[in-house]
């Protein structure tokens, strides 16, 4: 058994013991109370799942393992000196939960290198859609010819034996998280780039190969793509993306078709696709005053008008967070370093400036701050990356180390099948008449 799994499983067998121990002793604590528009609005607020992963903290933001982002950048280890952790460094981080060392994200990068080879069939099945497809279409139609090469699917069929499910899980993740660059690279240049192709560098780390197999050669994009895919990794478990990938993981679906699922949730419009609405909104913003460098006077007039029109503001708010998205501040920073001279990235600065105020003014916003979304356009089409409709690709290739290492953690556990009582409206309106029992079984 590689390193890397048996570290895992030891890690795995304690926790499993923790949480033997804490059913034992507190299975029937509460830990609150749900209300009717819970219900009704989404379940927001309804503690219902555990992922060991990562947290939500509404002042601090996403914390992996406890860490904060500034802290990740600090202490994760990077492939230059003085710049953006690698994200085999927040996989192990997340896998393990514990901060790797260098030899650590070094043999991580190892394993995904030796794991990276697609077979051509994968290809010819992309290939088999028109070109105008939507990357992300192209992208689950990817994952899903990939599936046959699940080793999961292969030895349940055979009548693996459920103390092995997470072992078969572990190599699945680790396949598809090795492969996902080079599908979603195959994708892009097949859609951008005329399907000129260029070859993976075996040398390179797991982002760094994933930027030059899109065909950007300049380092500072290499780093970028190392801090996008280590801030969009994981969001807890709450997420559309991460808790499809989880509902459908837990029926003993394979990593493949768990993942894929989730991917079709970071399609919609209220998640994965928020990324590419700011840009747009941005490049309207700019026809529609016809300057390219509007003035925080223009900004704010415009801002004005998007709500007056009963739209949102792509890229401010959160349902959890109170502040400004540390995710946000990352790539704000980064932009400082990298083009601070940038008319694009300083049009997203003084947005920042103008909306948050104007939000407030409103009285009915609680959170008016930029989620991580506001931000990250910029800076791709800074480097030429200008396909919007791509960006939610690089978001669910990113997201794939979050929610596979939770996956591994669900099989390790043997988490159940996820299946929540529902109810319907008839019911509700008798319960409220006290005339039925709605909350049973």
């Amino acid at each position: 058994m590689e390193v890397l799994k048996e570290r895992f499983k030891t890690k795995a067998d304690l926790v499993s013991t923790e949480i033997k121990d804490i059913i034992k002793e507190h299975g029937n604590r509460k830990i609150g109370e749900v209300t009717l528009s819970q219900i009704y609005q989404g379940m927001r607020g309804i503690t219902g799942l555990v992922t060991e992963t990562s947290l939500l903290d509404a002042n601090e933001g996403i914390r992996f393992r406890g860490y904060s982002i500034p802290e990740l950048q600090a202490k994760l280890p990077k492939a230059i000196d003085g710049g953006e952790p690698l994200p085999e460094g927040l996989f192990y981080l997340m896998l393990i939960g514990e901060l790797p060392e260098k030899d650590d994200v070094a043999r991580v990068t190892s394993i995904l290198q030796r794991r990276s080879h697609v077979p051509n069939y994968v290809f010819d099945t992309i290939e088999s859609l028109p070109v105008s497809a939507h990357p992300m279409t192209q992208f689950v139609v990817g994952i899903m010819a990939l599936q046959t090469e699940s080793q999961f699917s292969k030895k349940y069929q055979g009548g693996m034996n459920k103390k092995d499910y997470w072992d078969a899980t572990f190599d699945d993740a680790l396949d598809l998280l090795a492969r996902l660059p080079r599908i979603a690279a195959y994708i892009y240049r097949r859609k951008y780039k005329e399907g000129v192709h260029i070859q993976p560098n075996g040398l390179l780390d797991w982002a760094g190969n994933f930027a030059h197999m899109m065909g950007y050669e300049d380092e500072s994009f290499w780093e970028l793509m190392r801090l996008y895919m280590t801030i969009h990794a994981d969001h807890e478990g709450g997420n559309v993306s991460a808790h499809a990938t989880h509902l459908v993981g837990s029926a003993l679906s394979d990593p493949f078709l768990s993942f894929a699922a989730g991917m079709n949730g970071l399609a919609g419009p209220l998640h994965g696709l928020a990324n590419q609405e700011v840009i747009k909104w941005i490049f309207e913003m700019q026809e529609q005053l016809s300057v390219e460098n509007p003035s925080k006077e223009q900004i704010a007039d415009y801002v004005r008008k998007t709500l007056s029109e009963g739209k949102v503001v792509p890229g401010y708010g959160h349902a959890v967070l109170r502040k400004t998205d540390p995710r946000f501040t990352a790539q704000m920073e980064f932009g400082k370093k990298h083009m601070p001279d940038s008319p694009l990235v300083n049009i997203v600065w003084n947005i920042y400036d103008v909306v948050p105020p104007i939000l407030q003014s409103l009285g009915k916003v609680k959170n008016p701050w930029p989620n991580v979304d506001a931000h990250s356009g910029a800076l791709l089409v800074h480097y030429g990356m200008v396909e919007y409709e791509f960006y939610t690709v690089l978001f669910g290739v990113s997201r794939a180390l979050g929610v596979l290492a939770s996956l591994c953690w669900d099989r390790v556990l043997s988490l159940p099948l996820e299946r929540p009582k529902s109810v319907t409206t008839e019911s509700v309106k008798l319960w409220l008449q006290g005339k039925d029992e709605i909350w049973g079984e």
